[in-house]
Formats: structure tokens, sequence, C-alpha cells
């Protein structure tokens, strides 16, 4: 059956009348209810996922999904996928005992949705946005970062790590020698900032919200116990591709654009070194996420995926990093599941594996 088609067939039967009783609707790490649409698809496991947000729905005011009035019109997209990660986000803090949430803003478009997303859900007074700057860091990241946090009226704070970052390289000094600037160093900024947001988090009893995404931590893309260091990953099962998707769905629900044009615009990058950008080590991101969701949800093999048209070299690549990256995603926070099929329990891989190609 076309894509479509099953979605339009799925459509009919949840406005079924007959299939229209109400049912009790939770989020909770690794799994989410309620989703409906092309991009996130949907199992028929009546434990897992149903129709419509009940439980716990946030008060995103115009933010509401318009709603399908008849058996042919297909739901809104980017509106469910919004509404079931601030669902999910918000029942694991008010669950667990959080009152406040913090997250690291790069000035990037992964942090902004987060940020956007946790103050919808929560309310603005609970969220914190921190932005710490290094000597990689472009003025225009944290003034986006200023702006979005006052388009959103959430607390902003700026803690530079440059003083921190020169203490670790002075330290660390005798023993690197006369080895060029690499990985190393670009990592340990990112477990700089995730032992400020965590030393936070250990003061003041906030959550910190980590802002990777599927497609970084598919092919491990993230800092281990730097950017993934947290408390709950709200974008882990949404692919980079999808959070552009959903930060254009939330400027054109409210009544004004809250998420600053230039975090969009801005090529993706992590500022860890000089003019450094996402595609300097990853494929276009267009190119990536088909990739993953065809060899990850879909088990679509290597000669499949080349027969369909993508790349071979490309596709060996992503592959080998998916399965060398299991170590990381083992580690990594609990998150929300809007996927077909999420890491984690949907997708048990070993650490210890001979799967590259």
């Amino acid at each position: 059956m076309p894509l479509w088609s099953w979605v339009l067939h799925t459509n009919r039967r949840l406005h079924d009348p007959r299939r229209r009783k109400i049912r009790k609707v939770e989020g909770g790490p690794g799994r989410i209810l309620d989703i409906v649409n092309l991009d996130l698809g949907v199992r028929d496991h009546a434990d897992e996922q149903v129709v419509g947000c009940v439980e716990a729905k946030p008060d995103l005011a115009s933010l509401t999904t318009d709603t399908a009035d008849s058996a042919n019109t297909p739901p809104d997209l980017s509106g469910e996928a919004y509404l079931a990660l601030s669902l999910g986000l918000r029942d694991y803090v008010k669950k667990n005992g959080f009152k406040r949430v913090v997250v690291g803003l790069s000035g990037g478009i992964d942090s902004a949705l987060t940020v956007t997303i946790a103050a919808d859900a929560l309310g603005k007074e609970n969220v914190v946005g921190i932005s710490m700057p290094s000597r990689f860091t472009e003025d225009i990241s944290v003034r986006d970062a200023r702006e979005l946090s006052v388009n959103l009226g959430i607390e902003f704070r700026i803690i530079p790590i440059e003083l921190i970052f020169s203490a670790y390289l002075q330290s660390l000094k005798e023993i690197f020698g006369d080895l060029p600037f690499g990985v190393a160093e670009e990592n340990l900024q990112a477990r700089i900032r995730g032992n400020i947001l965590m030393a936070l988090s250990n003061k003041f009893g906030w959550l910190v919200v980590t802002t990777g995404n599927k497609s970084e931590m598919s092919v491990g893309y993230a800092t281990l116990y730097g950017d993934m260091a947290g408390g709950f990953a709200l974008l882990k099962d949404v692919p980079k591709t999808l959070v552009y998707k959903l930060a254009n769905y939330r400027n054109a629900r409210g009544p004004s654009p809250v998420i600053p044009e230039s975090i969009i615009l801005r090529p993706p990058t992590a500022e860890l070194r000089p003019n450094q950008r996402d595609t300097d080590s990853l494929p276009p991101y267009e190119l990536l996420d088909p990739i993953i969701q065809a060899y990850v949800e879909e088990d679509i093999d290597v000669p499949s995926l080349v027969a369909m048209g993508y790349p071979r070299d490309t596709v060996r690549r992503v592959v080998n990093l998916v399965a060398k990256s299991e170590y990381k995603r083992r580690q990594a926070p609990p998150g929300v599941k809007i996927t077909p099929r999420a890491f984690g329990r949907d997708r048990r891989f070993p650490i210890t594996n001979h799967f590259s190609e």
C-alpha cells in the first residue's frame, strides 16, 4: 500500500465513530502515545499510541493542531509531533518531581527548538537558558540565543567558558605536547558546558534537557559527557530535517515568530573550531536522514539502499557510524519516542559487534 494511502487508511480507522472511546494517555521516557502522521508513522499497539493527547496536554493556546473533519483530511503532521514532544517533556518533569528545566543555548536550531518546546510545555517561568560562549563562538550565536530568550520570556544567563578551557589546555599542555589541535580539544569545550549545566542542576534542582537530535545520535555526532550530559533528551528521536519543520511550524503558529530567522537559516555548526560546519563531518541532512530512516526504521540493507539510488560510499559510511555509535546511545538520557523505531528498546544491537561494512 502506498505510504499516503496507508495514512488515509489509518486516519479513517481512527476517526471511525465506533473507535472514538477516549483512553488515558501518558508520556514517558522511550514511549509516546498519540502520534498519527506521515513522518512519525504509527503501529497499531493500543498500549503505545492512540489518538489525541488527552492527559497532561500542554496548554499551548494557538498551537493546537487542526482537527481532521473528514476521513480524507490528513492530520496536521508537525502539530501532532510538536504536541507529542510537549506532552512527553511535561509528563516527565511533572511526574519526576522537577520544577524547572535548564537548556544550553548555542544559538543553533536544536537548542532553539528544545527551549521553545520547554517554554510552551512548562511555562516560561520554569525554563532557564544558558549561553556558554567560547573563543570559537560567533557573536551572532549569543545574540540569537538572547533574542530567542527574550521572545520566549525565559530567564537567560551567559557563562563564558574561556577561562575554564584555557585552564584545561594548560593542565594538559605537557602530556599533549606538540600534537595539533583536534577532536580532544573540541570535546573538552562540550564537556565543560555539560559540567556547568550539571552544576546548575545540582545546585538548584533543575532538570538538564539535552538538545541532540536523532540524526546526530544515529551517527555519533555528539560528545559523551558533553552535550549528551543531562536528564532528558527531548529530540533524541527527532531527525534534523524534522527539527526544521517543527521550528517553522512553531513560528507560524504564534502571534509572531519566536525563533529568530537567522537561527533557522544559518548552516548547522558545533562551533568547536574555526569555521566549523556539520557538513565537514556528515553528509547533508537532506541525504543523511532518509538513509537513517530506511536503515534504522525500515531495516533496508546496504545493497537495497544503493539500488534505491543512494551513493554507495555514503551509505556504507553511515551504516558504519551507526554501528560504532551504539556505545554512546546506551549512555544517552531517556527521551520521547515519536518514530516507528527509536533507538533503545526498539532496536537492540550489541555494543561489541562486527556489523561494519
